[in-house]
């Protein structure tokens, strides 16, 4: 296969991110575009933030932190602090540096621009030579219903720690939002070497994706083969709440169940060497790899792998 062929990846925040990276490591850089879930993004103290924009803009410019595993590498929390004394509203935490970036882009949505101009530029400035692009410049919402109601996404996941046993979601808005253009282009592209769905939680960052008009129609009738990684091993989330949600939401807690989320469009499966027994009766062809991504080289590693089975797919 043509390494110089594009690649399309679609991902969340920091688990679809740490695949993301590892393709945009071992890709000639200009040839991967990441497509990010917008569902999550809020407006908070006044503020237009987009989480897994973010992280993906901090983790393909190597500047994510490492030890959170959110934000910015090096960041400080003076801000936060003052905001503290005066008694703002501290749950959903910005630090200094990572606060100038949704400033900025306030700033600048404010002024008339789209968030995928904004964000182009912005990953333009952080050295990033993939592409970045939201998975729509139109409104959409992830709200939660649950046994305290129905709750905005940010309330559920950071301001209540995702205690609240989920019922059932939406993604208010979507009906009526576009794909973003270029998505859809590069979906259409019959040089398309592959569409990687990362090891996002299906259901809070790569539902918000397929819920977009054209989206799931456009990925069943993609040339390229549609790969997807579990993010589930051993019958466990790596991280997130993805596990508890699918427990709440009547499914199996195992890598099969992704799957077969994903069946309409899907070419082919990358679920855990841990869990062989889980996806041993899928009709989904399924390679058995290791995806706990730890290391820098992990990563790169997973990567590989996903690409020559794609390869593999193809012929």
């Amino acid at each position: 296969m043509n390494a110089s062929q594009p690649v399309l990846a679609l991902s969340g925040g920091v688990g679809g991110a740490k695949l993301a990276f590892g393709l945009y490591r071992i890709l000639p850089p200009d040839t991967l575009t990441v497509v990010a879930n917008t569902g999550d993004d809020f407006e908070h103290l006044g503020l237009s933030i987009s989480p897994d924009l973010d992280t993906l803009l901090y983790t393909l410019s190597g500047q994510a932190n490492s030890e959170l595993g959110w934000g910015r590498q090096g960041e400080t929390w003076t801000f936060m602090a003052a905001l503290e004394k005066l008694g703002g509203q501290t749950w959903f935490r910005l630090g200094d540096g990572d606060l100038a970036t949704h400033v900025e882009r306030t700033r600048r949505l404010t002024a008339g621009e789209s968030l995928s101009a904004v964000i182009d530029d912005f990953r333009r400035r952080c050295g990033i030579a993939a592409r970045l692009l939201p998975m729509s410049d139109d409104r959409v919402r992830t709200r939660l219903d649950t046994d305290q109601g129905w709750l905005e996404f940010q309330d559920y996941f950071v301001r209540l720690r995702c205690e609240p046993r989920v019922r059932q979601l939406e993604f208010a808005g979507s009906q009526t939002a576009q794909p973003h253009r270029d998505f859809l282009t590069a979906l259409g592209n019959p040089e398309l070497r592959a569409v990687v769905i990362c090891p996002s939680n299906p259901f809070i960052s790569i539902d918000p994706i397929l819920c977009i008009p054209g989206v799931r129609e456009a990925l069943r009738l993609c040339r390229a083969p549609v790969v997807a990684v579990s993010p589930i091993i051993g019958g466990k989330a790596v991280k997130g709440p993805t596990a508890k949600m699918m427990g709440e939401l009547g499914l199996p807690v195992d890598a099969a169940a992704v799957a077969r989320h994903y069946r309409e469009f899907l070419d082919l499966y990358i679920a855990d060497e841990a869990d062989r027994d889980a996806v041993g009766e899928l009709d989904i062809p399924t390679v058995l790899a290791p995806t706990l991504m730890l290391t820098l080289e992990d990563r790169e590693a997973l990567a590989r792998i996903v690409l020559d089975a794609a390869d593999r797919a193809r012929r």
